[in-house]
């Protein structure tokens, strides 16, 4: 057997124990209700923008808690449609929306596209949450001491209620949902889509935040932090183990109802491959994967962006007419 297939048959079979509690669906239905409790306060903006053939609006809306959350809306105005399919873009770690330039060809296709911040990352985007403890490293272990004040507690309600937003806005079909977003953002678009059934379609590639034992244990990209918060706080290893699993894709699979491509990199060091296929062999509904043999953390890059361009035509065809 060749390389690819050796690696395919260890990936695809790839079945650890889930690490799910028996409170876990208690609490993302109390978290989920918590969120909507919060007004979205929603507004946009429209900007001068360079090109005239779509419209560009600042966007902002109020996340799990009170803080603001920035982003990007983009609309098609040369369509002269009514509505437009939506795709909904979350970012890699320590990122931000972006520019709107990025999301042109997701335009030209015929998306309204919707880029937001993650909370106390790159972009404009703060956090007004309190947290009880202090952090090691970065974001990605800021609360772990505490499953209800887990940064990713408050990204993950952050990111669904862009999908509130999106369905406010008069240009969207709330019925034709994209979520999409690499690395971290390939992360949260699969809680997005376990968690929310308004998306149709997830697009991600190398995914994070699957397989956190895993993740933490190798000391592996942003959960490194973890790692080190529990080398300075022992006797919480059992306690952030157990807080982590609430987070993990993994225990979420089964609950993702759209369909997902997907892809992973052999050479990655900062999401293992291997770390995803927890989450993507648990996945029921309709799913494919690209797996780039030499790539690292960077995936299929433009090889990858033209996939998933093809993918959506595939089987989406009706969305872009």
């Amino acid at each position: 057997m060749d390389y690819l297939t050796t690696a395919s048959k260890e990936l695809f079979s790839y079945h650890p124990e889930l690490t799910k509690r028996d409170d876990f669906d208690h609490f993302w239905h109390t978290t989920i209700r918590e969120a909507h409790q919060n007004p979205l306060q929603a507004s946009r903006t429209r900007i001068d923008y360079p090109i005239h053939h779509v419209a560009v609006y600042e966007i902002k809306y109020s996340g799990m808690d009170s803080t603001p959350i920035y982003g990007w809306m983009i609309v098609p105005t040369f369509l002269q449609k009514d509505r437009y399919p939506c795709l909904i873009h979350y970012h890699g770690f320590s990122g931000s929306r972006g520019e709107p330039s990025s999301y042109m060809k997701w335009v030209m296709m015929g998306f309204v596209v919707i880029a937001v911040d993650c909370r106390d990352q790159g972009g404009r985007t703060g956090n007004h949450a309190a947290y009880s403890s202090g952090f090691s490293l970065n974001v990605a272990s800021k609360g772990i001491h505490n499953k209800y004040e887990y940064y990713y507690r408050y990204v993950y309600m952050d990111c669904l209620k862009a999908i509130d937003f999106a369905c406010m806005q008069p240009e969207v079909d709330d019925s034709r949902i994209v979520v999409e977003g690499g690395s971290q953002g390939g992360g949260l678009a699969m809680a997005v889509a376990a968690l929310d059934h308004r998306p149709e379609l997830a697009l991600v590639d190398v995914p994070s935040n699957s397989n956190l034992t895993e993740r933490v244990g190798g000391m592996y990209g942003a959960f490194a932090s973890v790692a080190e918060y529990v080398k300075k706080h022992p006797d919480q290893l059992h306690l952030v183990i157990e807080n982590l699993s609430y987070f993990d894709t993994m225990n979420m699979a089964d609950k993702i109802r759209c369909r997902v491509l997907a892809s992973v990199a052999l050479k990655d060091e900062t999401c293992p491959p291997l770390m995803y296929f927890a989450t993507y062999n648990r996945i029921t509904s309709d799913k494919d994967i690209v797996i780039y043999p030499f790539n690292g953390h960077e995936g299929g890059g433009d090889i990858q962006t033209e996939k998933k361009l093809a993918y959506v035509r595939q089987f989406f065809p009706l969305w872009l007419d």
